[in-house]
């Protein structure tokens, strides 16, 4: 029995605000029309990308860079990246002052990225406390910090976190830390924070299938060409999230086009390299023998 090829490609996007220069051409015209002819984009966390990814129900996802090492041949789109090569604000690990990094008896963790997870255990295991549980919580800090001597926060709800930072000690009295954890791998390795790739599954790109899906060089430029059109107009991407977003103009702007960076450069694959190796040696992910995108 012969499957039908997909009538559109089936993206799997991050709905968080640090992917947003990335999905311009798929959401503005003039490009927008002609790609919703051959893309379908969903929107959701990104563990969810990973596993649709990996389960067949997406052709293309925009994906924690540590579903490379448990996805078995997947495919990266050259180009596209989001890292950061120094303080990133959306990935946090937020502590009592009171409490020593070495002494930490559990993390609660929202679960979205692995790829932060797996940081954060590389962190931690460099800090001295390298068996510290993870708990899987839901993103809210009061009561992360409930259940728990240490909090990960992932993207829109770690912006929110830092917004928040202010009120909420006059709210509690209590005194956090609050770890960048791009930042402090940069700190320890001197390489830049990768976050997230475009991957394919080779049995979803390679197939014949309808001509108006194009090829896959056809593919990584609409990919790209989007992204160099969003970078090309953040003030425009600035006043759309402010409306969806309780954070300043100048801290969407300045997030966009400092804390995160776009371009999948050789630093970028450097830093994957290094951080396959330190994931698998920490225990936090299965050895990977990462090889650059072609």
């Amino acid at each position: 029995m012969s499957v039908r090829p997909p009538s559109r490609l089936r993206v799997a996007a991050i709905g968080f605000l640090n992917p947003a220069p990335l999905m311009w051409d798929f959401e503005h015209p003039p490009l927008q029309a002609s790609l919703d002819l051959r893309y379908q984009i969903n929107r959701m966390s990104p563990s969810e990308c990973a596993a649709q990814l990996a389960s067949g129900t997406a052709d293309i996802g925009l994906i924690p860079i540590a579903a490379l090492a448990t996805t078995p041949g997947l495919r990266i789109l050259p180009g596209c990246t989001i890292a950061s090569k120094g303080r990133v604000r959306s990935l946090l690990l937020v502590r009592r002052a009171a409490q020593r990094l070495q002494a930490l008896r559990s993390v609660a963790a929202d679960m979205a990225s692995r790829t932060t997870l797996a940081h954060a255990r590389i962190l931690l295991h460099h800090w001295g406390n390298p068996d510290v549980p993870f708990l899987p919580a839901l993103a809210d800090l009061d009561s992360m910090l409930q259940r728990a001597d240490a909090a990960i926060l992932i993207g829109d709800p770690a912006l929110l976190a830092l917004e928040e930072r202010a009120n909420r000690f006059e709210r509690t009295d209590e005194e956090l830390v609050y770890h960048d954890l791009a930042a402090e791998w940069h700190t320890l390795t001197g390489l830049p924070y990768v976050s997230a790739v475009w991957s394919a599954a080779p049995k979803n790109m390679g197939a014949p299938g309808p001509s108006h899906l194009g090829t896959w060089e056809s593919t990584i430029t609409d990919f790209i060409q989007s992204r160099d059109h969003g970078l090309q107009n953040i003030d425009a991407l600035v006043a759309e999230w402010s409306s969806r977003i309780a954070i300043p103009e100048q801290t969407i702007r300045a997030y966009l086009t400092t804390n995160i960076h776009y371009v999948l450069d050789e630093e970028c694959l450097e830093a994957m390299k290094v951080f396959f190796r330190m994931a698998a040696q920490a225990g936090a992910l299965p050895e990977y023998s990462f090889s650059a995108p072609k």
